[in-house]
């Protein structure tokens, strides 16, 4: 059966925007892969100030994600599995970081644990957050816990409760059943969750600057070495940019058979 010539020129039309809208996407990478340094790459990452960087995000954006998985499932759980009033507007607040733009969160924060802020005030003479490597992680864990809810609470809606009734008819307590049951069963979305989070926090800007500064070796990750560099070392900038991309297609790659991919192959 002959093809219908106007489903050729309408699939020219749609062509057309896509190919630009793809160019406009891509050539900006194509653009950094071009002008970067890859012969004195490994030099460049091995200098100390990058180096260091490239340390602290690493550890600021694990213990981030860690923390995000100590108190981010639970809540997950308290939002998927228990009723009471309030909840949608919690499930919309908690949310909030995902849209809320970082510099924002970061003048949250500092309101919230500043010297002077509504909590931090309180124990300022005893411990001093802002500025601080706790800062850091306190700012990741912000923004990026957000990812690591609504993964898992996706998964404990969709789950099959069949399991956790059969264990609690046989004797299983609500931990043991959470911890032998529900966890196996949204493990994978639990880590895909945890992947995802660790990425944001490792490429946190906004409120890390604004509540934790840009202090070489102390609260200067990888992004805000990356904003200092294009002023003094633009070789260096495109080198910490590069493992920010890498990080980034590595994350893609992981969980592109669970979200990315949609549909037979």
């Amino acid at each position: 059966m002959p093809r219908n010539p106007r489903g050729r020129s309408g699939d020219a039309v749609l062509a057309v925007p896509a190919v630009v809208a793809a160019a406009f996407l891509l050539l900006p990478l194509a653009g950094l892969l071009v002008r970067a340094p890859w012969r004195g790459l490994p030099d460049l990452l091995a200098e100390p100030a990058v180096a260091e960087a490239l340390r602290l995000s690493l550890l600021t954006a694990t213990l981030a994600t860690g923390l995000s998985l100590l108190l981010g499932v639970p809540l997950a759980w308290l939002l998927a599995r228990v009723r009471f009033p309030g909840r949608s507007l919690l499930r919309a607040l908690v949310t909030l970081p995902l849209v809320l733009p970082p510099v924002v969160g970061g003048v949250a924060l500092l309101v919230a644990f500043g010297r002077r802020g509504v909590v931090g005030r309180h124990f300022a003479d005893q411990v001093q957050l802002p500025f601080t490597t706790t800062a850091v992680v306190i700012a990741e864990t912000f923004v990026a816990m957000p990812f690591l809810v609504v993964a898992v609470e996706g998964a404990l809606r969709g789950a099959d409760r069949r399991f956790e009734e059969a264990a609690a008819t046989l004797g299983a307590g609500r931990w043991t059943t959470f911890r032998r049951v529900t966890l196996p069963l949204i493990a994978p979305s639990v880590g895909a969750g945890a992947v995802l989070c660790w990425a944001r926090a490792l490429g946190e800007f906004g409120a890390t600057i604004t509540f934790a500064g840009n202090l070489p070796g102390t609260t200067q990750t990888m992004p805000l070495a990356v904003y200092l560099a294009l002023e003094t070392d633009p070789e260096a900038a495109i080198a910490l940019s590069l493992v920010l991309l890498a990080v980034s297609v590595t994350v893609l790659v992981v969980l592109r058979e669970r979200w990315i991919r949609s549909g037979p192959r």
